[in-house]
Protein backbone atom coordinates (compact mmCIF):
# COMPACT_ATOMS: atom_id res chain seq x y z
CA UNK A 1 0.00 0.00 0.00
CA UNK A 2 0.64 3.30 -0.30
CA UNK A 3 0.95 6.13 2.23
CA UNK A 4 -1.92 7.95 0.65
CA UNK A 5 -3.90 4.27 0.07
CA UNK A 6 -3.08 3.94 4.25
CA UNK A 7 -4.46 7.32 4.86
CA UNK A 8 -7.46 7.12 2.72
CA UNK A 9 -8.34 4.11 4.71
CA UNK A 10 -8.07 5.15 7.91
CA UNK A 11 -9.56 8.43 7.37
CA UNK A 12 -12.89 6.47 5.55
CA UNK A 13 -13.01 4.00 8.25
CA UNK A 14 -12.60 6.44 11.72
CA UNK A 15 -8.99 5.36 12.33
CA UNK A 16 -6.97 9.20 12.02
CA UNK A 17 -6.99 11.89 10.04
CA UNK A 18 -4.87 15.47 9.74
CA UNK A 19 -5.90 17.50 12.75
CA UNK A 20 -8.57 20.47 12.53
CA UNK A 21 -9.02 18.88 9.38
CA UNK A 22 -12.30 21.25 8.61
CA UNK A 23 -9.43 24.50 8.11
CA UNK A 24 -7.29 22.43 6.21
CA UNK A 25 -5.56 20.07 8.35
CA UNK A 26 -1.74 20.78 10.35
CA UNK A 27 1.34 19.12 9.03
CA UNK A 28 2.79 16.62 11.56
CA UNK A 29 -0.55 16.36 13.77
CA UNK A 30 -3.64 13.67 13.73
CA UNK A 31 -6.79 12.96 15.44
CA UNK A 32 -7.69 9.74 16.54
CA UNK A 33 -11.15 8.23 15.34
CA UNK A 34 -12.93 6.00 17.35
CA UNK A 35 -11.64 3.01 15.72
CA UNK A 36 -8.13 4.46 15.69
CA UNK A 37 -8.54 5.26 19.56
CA UNK A 38 -9.33 1.54 20.26
CA UNK A 39 -6.53 0.22 18.15
CA UNK A 40 -4.36 2.84 20.01
CA UNK A 41 -5.31 1.71 23.67
CA UNK A 42 -5.14 -1.84 22.44
CA UNK A 43 -1.59 -1.48 21.93
CA UNK A 44 -0.66 0.44 25.08
CA UNK A 45 -2.57 -2.20 27.07
CA UNK A 46 -1.24 -5.18 25.06
CA UNK A 47 2.56 -3.14 25.75
CA UNK A 48 1.89 -2.58 29.44
CA UNK A 49 0.98 -5.80 30.10
CA UNK A 50 4.14 -7.80 28.24
CA UNK A 51 6.65 -4.90 29.44
CA UNK A 52 5.53 -3.67 32.42
CA UNK A 53 2.78 -5.76 34.41
CA UNK A 54 4.49 -8.87 33.76
CA UNK A 55 7.51 -7.65 36.53
CA UNK A 56 7.34 -7.10 40.01
CA UNK A 57 9.69 -4.88 39.71
CA UNK A 58 8.41 -2.27 36.85
CA UNK A 59 5.54 0.47 37.78
CA UNK A 60 3.81 3.01 35.01
CA UNK A 61 3.41 6.66 36.26
CA UNK A 62 2.55 9.47 35.03
CA UNK A 63 4.94 12.45 34.51
CA UNK A 64 4.23 16.42 33.23
CA UNK A 65 4.17 16.86 29.46
CA UNK A 66 5.37 20.55 30.75
CA UNK A 67 8.79 20.41 32.09
CA UNK A 68 11.03 23.55 33.59
CA UNK A 69 14.12 24.90 31.40
CA UNK A 70 16.79 23.70 34.27
CA UNK A 71 15.93 19.69 33.56
CA UNK A 72 16.54 19.80 30.17
CA UNK A 73 19.47 21.87 30.43
CA UNK A 74 20.70 19.48 31.97
CA UNK A 75 19.93 16.49 30.20
CA UNK A 76 21.27 17.73 26.85
CA UNK A 77 18.18 18.40 25.26
CA UNK A 78 18.52 22.28 25.55
CA UNK A 79 21.81 22.01 23.49
CA UNK A 80 21.65 19.14 21.27
CA UNK A 81 18.10 18.01 20.84
CA UNK A 82 18.52 19.39 17.19
CA UNK A 83 18.48 18.43 13.45
CA UNK A 84 19.87 20.13 10.64
CA UNK A 85 17.77 22.99 8.47
CA UNK A 86 18.24 23.98 5.49
CA UNK A 87 16.89 26.94 3.62
CA UNK A 88 15.63 28.27 0.21
CA UNK A 89 16.61 31.75 -0.18
CA UNK A 90 14.20 32.22 -3.10
CA UNK A 91 10.98 30.87 -1.29
CA UNK A 92 11.87 30.89 1.73
CA UNK A 93 10.45 26.91 2.28
CA UNK A 94 12.59 25.27 5.13
CA UNK A 95 13.75 21.36 4.76
CA UNK A 96 15.24 18.62 7.31
CA UNK A 97 18.79 18.34 5.50
CA UNK A 98 19.33 14.81 5.91
CA UNK A 99 15.68 13.87 4.39
CA UNK A 100 16.24 15.93 1.72
CA UNK A 101 19.28 14.57 0.66
CA UNK A 102 17.97 11.03 0.96
CA UNK A 103 15.00 11.96 -0.90
CA UNK A 104 17.47 13.14 -3.75
CA UNK A 105 19.41 9.44 -3.57
CA UNK A 106 22.17 11.37 -1.65
CA UNK A 107 24.09 9.31 1.00
CA UNK A 108 24.38 11.39 4.09
CA UNK A 109 25.43 9.73 7.76
CA UNK A 110 22.60 9.91 10.38
CA UNK A 111 24.70 12.23 12.66
CA UNK A 112 26.35 14.25 9.91
CA UNK A 113 26.67 18.13 10.73
CA UNK A 114 26.18 21.56 9.18
CA UNK A 115 29.59 21.30 7.17
CA UNK A 116 28.94 17.61 6.16
CA UNK A 117 25.30 18.99 4.98
CA UNK A 118 26.52 22.37 3.11
CA UNK A 119 29.70 20.00 1.49
CA UNK A 120 27.28 17.71 -0.16
CA UNK A 121 24.73 20.00 -1.33
CA UNK A 122 27.79 21.64 -2.83
CA UNK A 123 29.39 19.05 -4.40
CA UNK A 124 25.82 17.07 -5.57
CA UNK A 125 24.89 21.21 -6.75
CA UNK A 126 21.28 20.63 -5.00
CA UNK A 127 18.47 23.58 -5.40
CA UNK A 128 15.11 23.87 -3.47
CA UNK A 129 12.85 21.06 -5.14
CA UNK A 130 9.94 23.43 -5.02
CA UNK A 131 11.44 26.26 -6.90
CA UNK A 132 14.97 25.76 -8.09
CA UNK A 133 16.15 28.58 -5.68
CA UNK A 134 19.50 28.61 -4.33
CA UNK A 135 20.08 26.73 -0.75
CA UNK A 136 21.12 28.88 2.41
CA UNK A 137 23.87 27.08 4.71
CA UNK A 138 22.63 24.54 7.01
CA UNK A 139 22.37 25.16 11.03
CA UNK A 140 21.38 23.09 13.68
CA UNK A 141 17.85 23.56 14.68
CA UNK A 142 16.38 22.50 18.24
CA UNK A 143 13.44 20.91 18.26
CA UNK A 144 12.17 21.37 21.48
CA UNK A 145 8.59 23.84 21.57
CA UNK A 146 9.05 26.36 24.23
CA UNK A 147 6.80 28.42 26.31
CA UNK A 148 6.59 30.53 28.94
CA UNK A 149 4.85 30.15 32.37
CA UNK A 150 3.23 32.89 34.55
CA UNK A 151 0.92 36.61 33.68
CA UNK A 152 4.73 37.96 33.03
CA UNK A 153 6.07 34.58 31.29
CA UNK A 154 8.75 35.26 33.82
CA UNK A 155 9.36 31.37 33.99
CA UNK A 156 10.48 29.35 30.77
CA UNK A 157 10.10 25.89 30.10
CA UNK A 158 9.10 23.42 27.31
CA UNK A 159 6.71 20.67 25.99
CA UNK A 160 8.42 17.50 26.48
CA UNK A 161 10.63 16.26 23.97
CA UNK A 162 10.24 12.73 25.06
CA UNK A 163 8.76 11.01 28.14
CA UNK A 164 12.01 9.02 29.20
CA UNK A 165 12.55 12.80 31.28
CA UNK A 166 9.80 12.10 33.81
CA UNK A 167 11.20 8.69 34.39
CA UNK A 168 14.77 10.21 35.14
CA UNK A 169 12.91 12.94 37.14
CA UNK A 170 11.02 11.08 39.40
CA UNK A 171 13.57 8.18 39.86
CA UNK A 172 15.07 9.46 42.98
CA UNK A 173 11.54 9.56 44.71
CA UNK A 174 10.15 6.11 43.68
CA UNK A 175 13.71 4.54 44.41
CA UNK A 176 12.39 5.61 48.51
CA UNK A 177 8.68 5.08 48.23
CA UNK A 178 9.38 1.45 46.77
CA UNK A 179 11.33 -0.87 48.01
CA UNK A 180 14.68 0.70 47.70
CA UNK A 181 16.09 -1.90 45.64
CA UNK A 182 17.11 -2.43 41.96
CA UNK A 183 16.12 -3.28 39.40
CA UNK A 184 13.08 -0.76 39.20
CA UNK A 185 11.51 -0.12 35.90
CA UNK A 186 9.96 3.26 35.21
CA UNK A 187 7.14 3.27 32.13
CA UNK A 188 5.52 6.41 30.76
CA UNK A 189 2.97 6.13 28.18
CA UNK A 190 2.36 9.52 26.89
CA UNK A 191 2.91 12.50 24.95
CA UNK A 192 6.17 14.05 23.44
CA UNK A 193 6.29 17.17 21.69
CA UNK A 194 8.71 18.24 18.40
CA UNK A 195 9.27 21.11 16.34
CA UNK A 196 9.62 18.57 13.38
CA UNK A 197 10.91 20.71 10.36
CA UNK A 198 9.17 18.58 7.79
CA UNK A 199 6.88 16.32 9.33
CA UNK A 200 5.96 13.29 6.34
CA UNK A 201 5.17 9.71 5.66
CA UNK A 202 1.66 9.91 7.60
CA UNK A 203 2.13 9.03 11.22
CA UNK A 204 5.93 8.64 10.97
CA UNK A 205 7.09 12.04 11.98
CA UNK A 206 4.87 14.08 14.59
CA UNK A 207 4.99 17.07 16.10
CA UNK A 208 3.10 15.48 18.57
CA UNK A 209 3.91 11.57 18.96
CA UNK A 210 2.88 9.19 21.75
CA UNK A 211 5.17 7.06 22.89
CA UNK A 212 5.63 4.12 25.24
CA UNK A 213 8.79 3.79 27.36
CA UNK A 214 10.37 1.66 30.06
CA UNK A 215 13.23 3.01 31.68
CA UNK A 216 15.19 0.01 33.56
CA UNK A 217 17.60 1.12 36.60
CA UNK A 218 19.58 -1.25 37.70
CA UNK A 219 23.26 -2.06 38.46
CA UNK A 220 25.48 -3.27 36.32
CA UNK A 221 27.55 -5.91 38.17
CA UNK A 222 23.86 -7.39 39.89
CA UNK A 223 21.03 -7.11 36.51
CA UNK A 224 21.16 -10.52 35.02
CA UNK A 225 18.04 -11.75 34.00
CA UNK A 226 17.43 -15.25 32.74
CA UNK A 227 18.43 -15.40 28.78
CA UNK A 228 17.86 -18.98 28.64
CA UNK A 229 14.02 -18.12 28.68
CA UNK A 230 15.02 -16.78 25.00
CA UNK A 231 17.53 -19.41 24.32
CA UNK A 232 15.18 -20.64 20.97
CA UNK A 233 14.07 -17.25 19.52
CA UNK A 234 16.10 -16.16 17.08
CA UNK A 235 16.80 -12.67 16.59
CA UNK A 236 17.84 -10.74 13.44
CA UNK A 237 20.77 -7.69 13.81
CA UNK A 238 22.93 -5.69 11.55
CA UNK A 239 25.99 -4.72 13.86
CA UNK A 240 27.38 -1.45 13.13
CA UNK A 241 31.14 -3.09 12.60
CA UNK A 242 30.01 -5.66 9.95
CA UNK A 243 26.92 -3.71 8.64
CA UNK A 244 26.58 -7.30 7.91
CA UNK A 245 22.83 -8.96 8.87
CA UNK A 246 23.00 -11.95 10.87
CA UNK A 247 20.46 -14.09 12.06
CA UNK A 248 21.62 -16.16 15.78
CA UNK A 249 19.61 -17.53 18.86
CA UNK A 250 19.42 -14.88 21.42
CA UNK A 251 21.40 -16.40 24.11
CA UNK A 252 24.43 -16.79 21.37
CA UNK A 253 24.52 -13.26 20.93
CA UNK A 254 26.97 -12.44 24.08
CA UNK A 255 29.51 -14.38 22.49
CA UNK A 256 28.73 -14.14 18.83
CA UNK A 257 28.71 -10.45 19.03
CA UNK A 258 29.54 -9.23 22.33
CA UNK A 259 26.19 -8.15 23.73
CA UNK A 260 25.27 -7.85 27.13
CA UNK A 261 23.18 -10.44 28.45
CA UNK A 262 20.25 -8.19 29.81
CA UNK A 263 20.70 -6.18 26.46
CA UNK A 264 20.14 -9.62 24.54
CA UNK A 265 17.50 -10.78 27.06
CA UNK A 266 15.44 -7.62 26.00
CA UNK A 267 16.15 -8.21 22.23
CA UNK A 268 14.36 -11.46 22.85
CA UNK A 269 11.92 -9.98 24.56
CA UNK A 270 11.07 -7.23 21.83
CA UNK A 271 11.22 -10.17 19.08
CA UNK A 272 8.27 -12.05 20.66
CA UNK A 273 6.73 -9.24 21.51
CA UNK A 274 6.03 -8.32 17.87
CA UNK A 275 6.01 -11.64 16.33
CA UNK A 276 3.68 -13.43 18.80
CA UNK A 277 1.84 -10.19 20.35
CA UNK A 278 1.29 -8.47 17.24
CA UNK A 279 1.92 -10.92 14.53
CA UNK A 280 4.89 -9.02 12.61
CA UNK A 281 6.57 -11.37 9.92
CA UNK A 282 9.99 -12.53 11.27
CA UNK A 283 11.56 -11.42 7.97
CA UNK A 284 10.09 -8.23 8.35
CA UNK A 285 12.03 -7.66 11.59
CA UNK A 286 15.50 -6.78 12.82
CA UNK A 287 17.45 -4.96 14.96
CA UNK A 288 20.24 -1.96 13.53
CA UNK A 289 23.12 -1.24 15.54
CA UNK A 290 23.70 2.49 15.09
CA UNK A 291 27.38 3.31 16.06
CA UNK A 292 29.86 6.52 15.48
CA UNK A 293 28.26 9.83 14.68
CA UNK A 294 24.48 7.78 14.35
CA UNK A 295 24.45 6.62 18.17
CA UNK A 296 22.67 8.63 20.53
CA UNK A 297 25.65 10.42 22.03
CA UNK A 298 24.89 9.41 25.69
CA UNK A 299 24.24 5.57 24.37
CA UNK A 300 26.79 2.90 24.87
CA UNK A 301 25.06 0.41 23.08
CA UNK A 302 22.34 1.66 20.76
CA UNK A 303 19.99 -0.68 18.58
CA UNK A 304 16.96 0.70 16.48
CA UNK A 305 14.14 -1.67 16.07
CA UNK A 306 13.02 -1.95 12.63
CA UNK A 307 10.19 -3.07 10.32
CA UNK A 308 9.54 -3.48 7.07
CA UNK A 309 7.29 -1.03 6.11
CA UNK A 310 5.69 -0.84 2.36
CA UNK A 311 4.52 2.16 2.72
CA UNK A 312 7.50 3.70 4.01
CA UNK A 313 9.56 2.47 1.21
CA UNK A 314 11.36 -0.33 3.23
CA UNK A 315 12.82 -0.81 7.35
CA UNK A 316 11.70 1.72 9.56
CA UNK A 317 12.50 2.68 12.78
CA UNK A 318 9.13 1.62 15.51
CA UNK A 319 11.19 1.75 18.60
CA UNK A 320 14.44 1.21 20.43
CA UNK A 321 16.81 -0.15 22.85
CA UNK A 322 19.29 1.63 24.40
CA UNK A 323 21.97 1.32 27.21
CA UNK A 324 22.33 4.77 28.25
CA UNK A 325 24.93 3.56 31.15
CA UNK A 326 24.53 6.12 33.83
CA UNK A 327 24.71 9.16 32.05
CA UNK A 328 20.97 10.15 32.89
CA UNK A 329 20.96 10.19 36.49
CA UNK A 330 24.31 11.65 36.57
CA UNK A 331 23.32 14.96 34.52
CA UNK A 332 20.77 15.07 36.77
CA UNK A 333 22.79 15.48 40.10
CA UNK A 334 24.94 17.96 38.47
CA UNK A 335 21.89 19.90 37.37
CA UNK A 336 20.01 19.72 40.21
CA UNK A 337 22.74 19.47 42.86
CA UNK A 338 20.84 16.74 44.33
CA UNK A 339 22.71 12.91 44.70
CA UNK A 340 21.02 10.64 43.06
CA UNK A 341 23.68 7.69 43.74
CA UNK A 342 21.77 5.07 45.84
CA UNK A 343 23.08 2.67 48.60
CA UNK A 344 22.00 -1.06 47.11
CA UNK A 345 23.33 -4.52 49.11
CA UNK A 346 25.97 -2.23 50.84
CA UNK A 347 27.55 -0.08 47.78
CA UNK A 348 27.01 3.18 46.65
CA UNK A 349 26.20 2.88 43.24
CA UNK A 350 25.11 5.01 40.18
CA UNK A 351 22.19 2.94 38.58
CA UNK A 352 22.63 2.55 34.70
CA UNK A 353 19.44 2.69 32.30
CA UNK A 354 18.58 0.62 29.87
CA UNK A 355 15.51 2.17 27.96
CA UNK A 356 12.61 0.24 25.93
CA UNK A 357 11.53 2.55 23.66
CA UNK A 358 8.20 2.83 21.39
CA UNK A 359 6.77 5.33 18.83
CA UNK A 360 2.63 4.42 19.69
CA UNK A 361 2.09 6.11 16.28
CA UNK A 362 4.36 4.58 14.11
CA UNK A 363 3.20 1.12 15.34
CA UNK A 364 -0.24 1.69 14.37
CA UNK A 365 0.40 2.87 11.08
CA UNK A 366 2.59 -0.34 10.44
CA UNK A 367 -0.26 -2.78 11.91
CA UNK A 368 -2.28 -1.06 9.22
CA UNK A 369 0.21 -1.12 6.38
CA UNK A 370 1.34 -4.98 7.13
CA UNK A 371 -2.52 -6.32 7.88
CA UNK A 372 -4.85 -4.59 5.75
CA UNK A 373 -4.96 -6.68 2.29
CA UNK A 374 -7.63 -6.33 -0.54
CA UNK A 375 -8.57 -8.75 -2.97
CA UNK A 376 -10.64 -10.03 -5.50
CA UNK A 377 -13.29 -11.27 -2.90
CA UNK A 378 -13.04 -9.28 -0.08
CA UNK A 379 -11.02 -5.91 2.15
CA UNK A 380 -9.63 -7.60 5.74
CA UNK A 381 -7.78 -5.91 8.18
CA UNK A 382 -5.98 -9.35 9.75
CA UNK A 383 -4.94 -8.07 12.90
CA UNK A 384 -4.20 -10.00 15.97
CA UNK A 385 -7.73 -10.78 17.32
CA UNK A 386 -6.80 -9.02 20.91
CA UNK A 387 -5.44 -5.97 18.74
CA UNK A 388 -8.68 -5.24 17.25
CA UNK A 389 -10.51 -2.33 17.66
CA UNK A 390 -14.00 -4.62 18.36
CA UNK A 391 -13.56 -7.89 20.07
CA UNK A 392 -16.64 -9.36 18.23
CA UNK A 393 -20.01 -8.03 16.69
CA UNK A 394 -23.65 -8.79 17.01
CA UNK A 395 -25.88 -9.68 14.78
CA UNK A 396 -29.02 -10.29 14.53
CA UNK A 397 -30.62 -12.17 11.06
CA UNK A 398 -33.93 -10.16 10.69
CA UNK A 399 -35.91 -7.83 12.23
CA UNK A 400 -38.00 -9.56 14.97
CA UNK A 401 -38.70 -9.42 18.56
CA UNK A 402 -37.34 -12.51 19.48
CA UNK A 403 -34.20 -12.39 17.49
CA UNK A 404 -33.84 -8.93 19.20
CA UNK A 405 -34.04 -9.91 22.66
CA UNK A 406 -31.95 -12.41 22.56
CA UNK A 407 -28.73 -10.44 20.57
CA UNK A 408 -29.88 -7.72 23.12
CA UNK A 409 -28.87 -10.27 25.98
CA UNK A 410 -25.39 -12.05 24.41
CA UNK A 411 -24.22 -8.04 24.00
CA UNK A 412 -25.13 -7.49 27.48
CA UNK A 413 -23.52 -10.48 28.79
CA UNK A 414 -20.62 -10.06 26.23
CA UNK A 415 -19.96 -6.56 27.63
CA UNK A 416 -20.09 -7.53 30.90
CA UNK A 417 -17.40 -9.88 30.68
CA UNK A 418 -15.20 -6.77 29.83
CA UNK A 419 -15.89 -7.59 25.91
CA UNK A 420 -15.23 -4.08 23.44
CA UNK A 421 -18.44 -5.49 20.56
CA UNK A 422 -20.55 -3.75 18.23
CA UNK A 423 -23.85 -4.18 17.16
CA UNK A 424 -24.93 -4.50 13.57
CA UNK A 425 -28.50 -4.51 12.41
CA UNK A 426 -28.42 -2.51 8.93
CA UNK A 427 -28.14 -4.55 5.51
CA UNK A 428 -27.85 -7.71 4.17
CA UNK A 429 -25.64 -10.22 6.96
CA UNK A 430 -22.92 -10.72 3.71
CA UNK A 431 -23.05 -7.07 4.08
CA UNK A 432 -22.01 -7.05 7.75
CA UNK A 433 -19.38 -9.31 7.19
CA UNK A 434 -17.87 -7.41 4.81
CA UNK A 435 -18.33 -3.96 6.83
CA UNK A 436 -16.58 -6.25 10.06
CA UNK A 437 -13.99 -7.62 8.01
CA UNK A 438 -12.29 -4.35 6.98
CA UNK A 439 -12.18 -3.02 10.08
CA UNK A 440 -10.39 -6.70 11.64
CA UNK A 441 -13.69 -7.69 14.03
CA UNK A 442 -11.95 -11.13 14.34
CA UNK A 443 -15.85 -12.70 15.45
CA UNK A 444 -18.94 -12.03 13.97
CA UNK A 445 -21.96 -13.43 16.28
CA UNK A 446 -25.43 -14.39 14.09
CA UNK A 447 -28.75 -14.85 16.35
CA UNK A 448 -30.92 -16.39 13.74
CA UNK A 449 -34.52 -18.03 13.88
CA UNK A 450 -32.44 -21.67 15.09
CA UNK A 451 -31.31 -19.88 18.23
CA UNK A 452 -34.99 -19.12 19.25
CA UNK A 453 -36.68 -22.34 17.87
CA UNK A 454 -37.41 -24.27 20.99
CA UNK A 455 -37.88 -27.04 18.43
CA UNK A 456 -34.82 -26.58 16.64
CA UNK A 457 -31.67 -28.76 17.51
CA UNK A 458 -30.20 -25.56 17.69
CA UNK A 459 -32.12 -23.63 19.84
CA UNK A 460 -29.98 -21.89 22.62
CA UNK A 461 -27.06 -21.47 20.37
CA UNK A 462 -25.71 -18.76 17.77
CA UNK A 463 -23.75 -18.43 14.92
CA UNK A 464 -20.04 -17.64 15.25
CA UNK A 465 -18.39 -17.16 12.04
CA UNK A 466 -14.56 -16.41 12.19
CA UNK A 467 -13.08 -13.84 10.33
CA UNK A 468 -9.59 -14.95 8.45
CA UNK A 469 -11.21 -18.61 7.70
CA UNK A 470 -14.50 -17.49 7.35
CA UNK A 471 -15.37 -20.84 8.90
CA UNK A 472 -18.76 -20.94 11.19
CA UNK A 473 -19.85 -22.81 13.85
CA UNK A 474 -22.80 -23.28 16.36
CA UNK A 475 -21.77 -22.06 19.95
CA UNK A 476 -24.14 -22.70 22.82
CA UNK A 477 -25.31 -19.06 24.49
CA UNK A 478 -24.46 -19.59 27.85
CA UNK A 479 -20.85 -20.80 26.83
CA UNK A 480 -20.47 -17.78 24.38
CA UNK A 481 -18.24 -15.36 26.44
CA UNK A 482 -15.95 -17.92 27.40
CA UNK A 483 -15.64 -18.65 23.39
CA UNK A 484 -15.02 -15.03 22.31
CA UNK A 485 -12.54 -14.85 25.25
CA UNK A 486 -10.28 -18.18 24.56
CA UNK A 487 -10.46 -17.04 20.80
CA UNK A 488 -9.86 -13.73 20.76
CA UNK A 489 -8.04 -12.72 24.23
CA UNK A 490 -4.15 -12.70 24.15
CA UNK A 491 -3.82 -13.10 27.86
CA UNK A 492 -5.73 -16.64 27.20
CA UNK A 493 -3.14 -17.97 24.09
Amino acid sequence: MKIDDIIAYAKSKGFFWPSAEIYGGVAGIYDYGHLGTLLKRRFEQLWLSYFVESSDDYYLIEGSNILPERPLVASGHAARFNDILVGCSKCHTYFRADVLLSELKIDVSEGAGPAQIDALIHKNQVKCPRCAGALLNSKPFNMMIDLYLGPEKSDKGSLRPETAQSAYLNFYREFNVLRKSLPMGLAVIGKAYRNEISPRQGLYRLRELTQAELQIFFDPDDFKPDIAHYSHTKVTVIPYATKKQVTSEVDRLPGELGIPQFYAYHMGMIQEFYTKALGVPADKLRFLEKGGDEKAFYNKLHMDIEVDVGSWGGFKEVGGLHYRGDYDLSSHTKGSSQDLSVSVNGKRIMPNVLELSFGVDRNIWMMLDLFYAKDAERSVLRLRPWMAPFTAAVFQLQKDEKLQAQAAKALAALRASGLRVFADNSGSIGRRYARMDDIGTPLCITVDFDSVDESSPNFGTVTVRDRDSKVQERVKTDALCEYVARHALFANR
